[in-house]
């Protein structure tokens, strides 16, 4: 299958909109990848320069180590699924899945074959001679899916292919499509998702964009317990990472922050004597807060609570912090309204950012 490599490329519209800049990045055989980011990132225009159907304006793209900048989709060796599902209404699940192959002069040995064993891994038999409409939304993802399979292409292209279905389907088509990797642990795939849930399952590695550019390339854990910025720290995770104001009065190996809203935290980010005095925000996860017996990190009151039954999610009154510090404590936590409570984290669940960038990589 394909290595795929980007070296600095751009996409600029009208020669003055950059959409992208300077995305270098190198994808090796049988990984899944995936593109998240806020809207308007370029995650989906990125994926359509992979496949050919955006013109790149910077920079190469290589398959399998050949520059494909100027070659057209059909001979790149790549296969995409659309958000929407692109069947052909009056053909069946066996022509729609058959219509490339055709296309491509296949013999009716060859498009059968290929049908057979799509049709197999997406559990697709028993449907065959039937038309699109005669079935349900996880069932025709499933064949644009196959439509792909029977091109055995070098690389699959996935934009935002469940974002069309209901929650139920959502969970059971990202279920399908992380044991169809497993049954083609050679294939190359890059995924395209807001849906933080999907990348996180299914990712080899998340490539998260922001700014025109790639903000962190990292493995899921890599990225929820080490972000590189605050960015990933609160794009990744949900609800998103606390960040609280202070100031490093004890540097080492242990960092200590003194923090505004009258806490104090340590962290096991490294910082220098230069750091000393340091404004930095502290970065802990909502669920990685504890009621404190002791020490705190953050004091205040609940403003609002939301019983989720296996977790309680607690919004405090925040002043000083621009956004409300969010705690997440397993099981129940009645008749907390109103009440002042005190939160505290271990130094390793503790991150630094300073100048927006954690120390963890300085």
């Amino acid at each position: 299958m394909a290595d795929l490599k980007l070296t600095g490329v751009a996409k600029t519209y009208g020669g003055t909109v950059d959409v992208l800049k300077d995305i270098n990045l190198e994808i090796e055989t049988g990984e899944l990848i995936v593109f998240v980011g806020p809207s308007g990132c370029g995650k989906s225009t990125l994926l359509r320069m992979i496949a050919g159907l955006e013109k790149i304006t910077g920079g190469t793209l290589e398959i399998e180590g050949q520059v494909v900048n100027n070659v057209p989709p059909s001979q790149r060796g790549v296969a995409m699924v659309f958000q929407s599902y692109a069947l052909y209404p009056h053909m069946t699940v066996r022509d729609n899945m058959a219509f490339a192959l055709k296309l491509a002069k296949k013999t009716p040995a060859e498009i059968d074959e290929a049908i057979t064993a799509a049709a197999d891994k997406l559990q697709l038999t028993d449907y065959l001679d039937r038309l699109p409409k005669a079935l349900s939304g996880g069932q025709r993802q499933r064949v644009a899916i196959g439509r792909s399979i029977v091109r055995d292409p070098k690389v699959y292209l996935f934009d935002e292919p469940l974002s069309n279905l209901d929650a139920a389907l959502r969970v059971a088509t990202r279920i399908e499509i992380a044991r169809l990797k497993e049954q083609m642990p050679d294939s190359t795939m890059i995924y395209v998702t807001h849906d933080q849930v999907e990348a996180m399952t299914l990712a080899t590695r998340i490539v998260v964009l922001a700014n025109k550019g790639i903000a962190q390339v990292g493995t899921p854990l890599e990225l929820y317990e080490r972000p590189e910025n605050e960015f990933v720290a609160q794009f990744i995770g949900s609800p998103a990472m606390n960040l609280m104001p202070g100031k490093i009065v004890e540097t080492g190996a242990v960092t200590k922050v003194a923090l505004d809203g009258g806490g104090v935290a340590l962290s096991n980010a490294p910082s220098v004597a230069g750091d000393m005095g340091a404004q930095v925000n502290i970065g802990v996860r909502p669920e990685d807060l504890v009621e404190a017996s002791g020490d705190f990190i953050f004091q205040g009151k609940v403003d609002f609570v939301e019983a989720l039954g296996e977790v309680t999610l607690l919004y405090f009154e925040s002043d000083g912090i621009e956004n409300a510090v969010i705690g997440k404590l397993p099981g129940t936590h009645k008749d907390v309204r109103g009440k002042t409570v005190a939160l505290s984290a271990v130094p390793e669940k503790v991150q630094i950012f300073k100048d927006g960038m954690s120390l963890h990589y300085a």
